[in-house]
């Protein structure tokens, strides 16, 4: 059964997240963090991908983000200072008293995934999707693109990307200045915070993906970490089966 719940963040914004639980009712703790301009229902449970990850008896936690889905989206650039997503994500650990979790994320919600372990997190295993080397060592390169497309829809730099980021947003009933928000938030990693990552490590992405770079780069920059490739691009990867099962085959290991 899937269930909405929602949480008081450290700085009072209201967060929406989604449980789903295996046939075993509670079952190991596992944070799915969703993608930029998406939501958990988007790419964790219309793909079926959290209803995988529910089947092998673990507890899915998958919340919208900041300015996402059902949580609350503030306009107010006060409310979105550096690392706030991965502050938010710790707040809901401390809310649910986790110890022991794994973490999944796929493109922002890895970039948030990987800014969490830099300031202490310690899950048991690690999922990148959607994530290269690139995407975390330049977090401005890739916002640009976007703040661009934001700002100026069809008169952006590349009016393509910014008829599709109008569009996602206009889908997701996103507030513009919010998501403006998250890009202001971004902190970049560097080389040696990206190899103390001492966890396993999953770094997947589709064939045709390296819009943040080389998963294959990010993965050898880690100590125990794997890079993996599942058919489609950077949008098209999470409805691929073979992503879920890759990630689950991964967890279960």
């Amino acid at each position: 059964m899937t269930e909405l719940h929602r949480f008081q963040s450290f700085d009072g914004v209201s967060l929406g997240y989604r449980t789903l639980c295996g046939s075993g009712g509670a079952g190991w703790p596992t944070l799915m963090l969703h993608g930029f301009l998406a939501s958990a229902e988007t790419n964790w449970f219309l793909p079926g991908i959290a209803a995988a990850v529910a089947a092998t008896g673990r507890r899915v936690i998958a919340p919208d983000l900041r300015g996402h889905g059902r949580s609350d989206a503030p306009t107010d650039p006060a409310a979105w200072p550096r690392d706030v997503l991965a502050m938010d994500q710790e707040a809901l650990i401390a809310h649910l008293n986790l110890k022991d979790y794994d973490l999944v994320g796929y493109s922002l919600g890895a970039r948030t995934a990987v800014r969490m372990l830099v300031r202490g997190a310690r899950p048991r295993k690690l999922v990148l999707g959607g994530m290269g080397d690139r995407g975390l060592m330049e977090a401005g390169a890739r916002a640009a693109m976007f703040e661009d497309s934001i700002r100026h829809g069809d008169a952006a730099q590349d009016p393509r990307a910014g008829r599709r980021v109008h569009a996602m947003m206009a889908a997701g009933g996103l507030k513009p200045e919010a998501m403006l928000g998250v890009l202001a938030s971004f902190a970049a990693t560097s080389a040696e915070e990206i190899a103390a990552i001492n966890v396993p490590a999953l770094v997947v992405a589709g064939q045709r993906d390296d819009d943040n770079g080389s998963v294959e780069g990010l993965a050898g920059m880690m100590p125990d970490a794997r890079g993996v490739r599942v058919p489609g691009d950077h949008l098209s990867a999470v409805m691929e089966p073979a992503l879920a099962e890759v990630i689950t085959g991964f967890l279960e290991a």
